[in-house]
């Protein structure tokens, strides 16, 4: 039986979708398919590696260069890449808006990235802010207008990125590096993005960044859930994680976000993990534990994205 025989087969015993049997098809078929996705995190690194190639250079040539000739460049790059973004741009609207030309948001990132670079060259040769707190609080004010602005997401999680920095440079500077309060605000900081994520989709307000505050969000919640796990207290804390991955699951599952069902999954699979074989510490038993329950949790991620892939 021909390959593309056993995906019609597939198809009509209802193993595949529509939409999976076409994609699959063309890779038989050696038809044209879509590479934008991958083309897209290629520039896009691409514009960090430049940025970083940049950095890089003025550290190790800033005396023979010197401060006012690089500062000038930097100056220059931002200027430039922001002006690009701010002539060519669309008006501003509460709904998405397409990218008016196929380089501009990763112009509109060099610019953010360019701008970045150049509070921290001031910061770091002048140290005229005074830390580097106001210089991430700065970057992140500045990257979130840009986001809704020109309506980037990848901006716009660079944005809340930045203010997570933000926030734990200041628990530094109060002297709070205490892990539990350090836990603690993260978790605030993850519900915060939540609460804000929600009440701007409710106002209407750039509907489709409700992902980014979602997955960053829900990230945020689950990681200093599980690093409590090892806290005298660790049960109030696996009694809390138990209970937010419960609800990603379920909420994932319901509002068809598989994304969300495989953080429950996973978080909740490290956390209880963790949590057991500390307590066996046993090296041979935590081989065992990890093989067989590790194939069964990837077995179920993959009967759910099946799933999922088939009702959607």
């Amino acid at each position: 039986m021909k390959t593309v025989e056993r995906l019609d087969e597939w198809k009509a015993l209802g193993i595949i979708s529509e939409a999976q049997h076409q994609s699959l098809g063309a890779l038989v078929r050696r038809e044209r398919f879509s590479v934008f996705v991958e083309l897209n995190a290629i520039l896009y690194i691409g514009v960090l590696s430049l940025i970083g190639g940049l950095g890089w250079t003025f550290r190790d040539y800033v005396e023979n260069l010197g401060d006012a000739a690089i500062l000038s460049i930097l100056v220059v790059l931002v200027t430039a890449s922001l002006g690009y973004c701010v002539a060519r741009g669309a008006p501003y609207s509460n709904s998405q808006v397409p990218a008016p030309s196929l380089i501009f948001d990763y112009v509109l990132y060099f610019g953010c990235l360019a701008f970045s670079l150049t509070l921290a060259f001031v910061e770091t040769r002048f140290g005229i802010f005074g830390g580097w707190d106001a210089h991430l609080l700065m970057a992140s004010l500045l990257f979130a207008a840009l986001a809704y602005r020109f309506d980037n997401r990848f901006v716009l999680s660079l944005a809340l990125s930045t203010l997570a920095g933000y926030l734990g440079l200041t628990l530094d500077l109060f002297d709070a590096i205490d892990s539990g309060v350090l836990r603690l605000s993260a978790m605030a900081y993850g519900f915060f993005l939540l609460g804000v994520g929600f009440l701007l989709h409710r106002l209407g307000i750039k509907r489709h960044f409700f992902d980014v505050y979602l997955q960053l969000g829900a990230n945020a919640v689950l990681l200093a859930a599980i690093s409590g796990i090892f806290e005298p207290s660790w049960p109030l804390y696996l009694g809390g994680l138990v209970l937010l991955c419960a609800a990603s699951i379920y909420l994932g599952v319901r509002h068809r976000r598989f994304a969300f069902v495989t953080y429950g999954t996973l978080y909740g699979y490290v956390g209880l993990s963790i949590r057991l074989l500390y307590e066996v510490g046993s090296v041979t038993g935590a081989l065992f534990y990890f093989v067989i329950t590790g194939s069964i949790v990837v077995f179920a991620l993959v009967v759910m994205a099946r799933r999922f892939g088939r009702d959607e």
